[in-house]
């Protein structure tokens, strides 16, 4: 055979064990969300066509490419100090979330930012937590989804487009009675989504004083989902 023509094989090949992988940590993740389940989702999409479409669209948005190009650097927040912000404010909120869930303040798998999607990747990764908090979605499952569901929508990052995906067909074909809750936690996430500010290219390191209500006002969140069954704020009730 034409070495020309393997070439294709073999990258199908390799494309059908991706896939096989990542079936087995959806399947894994169902069972039960392990952080280093969902961190090998996560990298599994690096250096794929999928990664290289949402950086396309990630370097579309004001303020993306400049990211990218200064490598602005992934969070890494020092909690006891976040805790002492003022009440009601974006750092207060998310150290509050942190310390609730007893997460270690290194918790965040270190990624080396070599390229354009590791860094994304290492970003998105870092900051996820502070869109729980700006967008009101709690972080249950079915909130869960409803904050991956935001940034499945403004840069199609691929693993949560595939979990999103892949949990909105798993509630409706195992635990039909509560498909409704997370259909309407994804709508509601797309939504928000598609009408906010792009989360992504946010910096939120240089606000952490400010309200959550004036970074809502300033991202466009008319509608969170604090008091939603899915929302944070029923979750710590």
């Amino acid at each position: 055979m034409d070495p020309s023509q393997a070439m294709p094989l073999i990258g199908a090949f390799q494309d059908g064990l991706r896939s096989i992988s990542r079936l087995g940590l959806l399947a894994a993740i169902g069972r039960g969300a392990d952080f280093d389940n969902i961190s090998d989702l996560v990298d599994s999409f690096l250096d794929t066509p999928q990664m290289e479409e949402c950086l396309r669209r990630f370097r579309d948005l004001p303020g993306g490419l400049r990211m990218l190009e200064e490598r602005y650097p992934p969070l890494k927040p020092d909690i006891p100090r976040l805790a002492t912000c003022p009440p009601g404010s974006l750092g207060h909120g998310y150290a509050r979330l942190i310390q609730s869930m007893n997460y270690d303040a290194s918790f965040f798998r270190p990624r080396d930012l070599s390229s354009d999607g590791r860094w994304l990747t290492q970003r998105i990764a870092t900051t996820h937590d502070i869109h729980h908090v700006v967008s009101g979605f709690g972080t249950r499952p079915v909130g869960e989804n409803g904050v991956l569901a935001i940034t499945a929508t403004q840069i199609g990052f691929p693993a949560y487009v595939l979990l999103v995906t892949a949990s909105g067909f798993s509630r409706f074909r195992f635990k039909p009675q509560e498909s409704g809750d997370m259909a309407r936690a994804i709508a509601h996430g797309t939504s928000m989504g598609f009408h906010a500010a792009p989360f992504c290219t946010v910096r939120w390191e240089e606000g952490w004083d400010l309200p959550v209500e004036e970074w809502r006002r300033r991202l466009n969140i008319d509608q969170p989902a604090d008091s939603e069954p899915y929302g944070l704020r029923l979750a710590a009730a």
